[in-house]
């Protein structure tokens, strides 16, 4: 069920930097109401009536233990069960997301799953909130607007015709932190931006950043990626400290991950980084050994 009319993929790139930018804490409803497993379903009936919700979270203190849905009410009305305790009827079997993924995690999710909101937990494995897709969208459309206004105010103060200067930007990547995926990435198509690059080009350098950002993240122990910009093209470097790739061919093949099951799970490692970084530099190199992996892609920005 496509509930959230983006994606991570053609999405206008305004849009791709805001779901690669924002946390799901920054869009969750944290104002919740729970109920407890020994909580009637009728009682849950009238919360869900009061409050205007389809879903209330079981807890055990702080910890989500199961959710009772709309559908989980009807049933028990219409099998004469309402008064039992929720404990006996709610879902046991919960996907959720964590507070510090991206949104862009959500929104997958919400593709993924024909679900109309998933519960959210911090590190510590709290329930902390609830997401919708009305959640995203709201925040989406405010933040756009947000985004729109200050580019207006900078194409009036300054105009849009920096050049690029022979900077050169390195940002660190640690193995699994998800918490700041995407920021280089995000970075880097700022600076593009800025220098009145044109969108298409943006875009390329987007895919290629955030592909290989996520490549350190996912399957490495940690290492840089390295944004060398020239008026004439920018140099997107991604170096690793290990534990390289055994079959760099192979891994060139679109679909073949090493990714483990839980990292499968939360939408990544799904085999397309590299080939997708192929498929938009102009020119694009990768060595790997036991000790590191290096891929530098080439993007020129401002073909004939």
């Amino acid at each position: 069920m496509q509930e959230i009319p983006i994606n991570t993929y053609n999405s206008p790139n305004v849009i791709l930097e805001l779901i690669y930018k924002l946390k799901i804490k920054d869009v969750m409803t944290t104002n919740l109401v729970t109920a407890t497993k020994e909580t009637p379903l009728r009682e849950i009936q009238y919360i869900m009536r009061e409050r205007q919700v389809t879903g209330l979270p079981i807890v055990l203190g702080k910890r989500l233990i199961g959710i009772v849905s709309m559908d989980d009410i009807i049933q028990a009305l219409d099998k004469g069960y309402i008064n039992e305790k929720a404990q006996d009827h709610m879902t046991r079997n919960l996907i959720v997301l964590e507070d510090d993924m991206p949104i862009s995690f959500a929104i997958s999710y919400f593709d993924r799953f024909s679900y109309h909101r998933f519960p959210v937990l911090n590190k510590h494995k709290e329930l902390v909130g609830m997401i919708t897709s009305r959640d995203i969208t709201s925040t989406l459309l405010v933040e756009i607007n947000r985004e729109i206004e200050d580019l207006e105010k900078r194409t009036r103060t300054t105009g849009l015709s920096e050049e690029m200067s022979g900077e050169i930007h390195t940002y660190s990547i640690l193995k699994h932190d998800f918490e700041n995926a995407g920021y280089a990435s995000t970075e880097i198509k700022k600076r593009l931006k800025s220098a009145g690059i044109a969108p298409h080009i943006i875009r390329r350098a987007a895919i290629a950043s955030y592909e290989l950002e996520m490549n350190l993240v996912v399957h490495s122990d940690g290492g840089e990626l390295i944004a060398e910009y020239s008026p004439q093209t920018i140099q997107i470097t991604a170096r690793d400290s290990g534990p390289g790739i055994s079959d760099v061919e192979l891994a060139m093949t679109a679909g073949w991950t090493t990714a483990s099951e839980w990292i499968r799970s939360l939408g990544f490692g799904a085999g397309m980084g590299l080939p997708n970084v192929k498929s938009v530099a102009d020119d694009f190199t990768i060595e790997s050994t036991l000790n590191g992996t290096t891929v530098v892609c080439v993007i020129e920005l401002h073909p004939n």
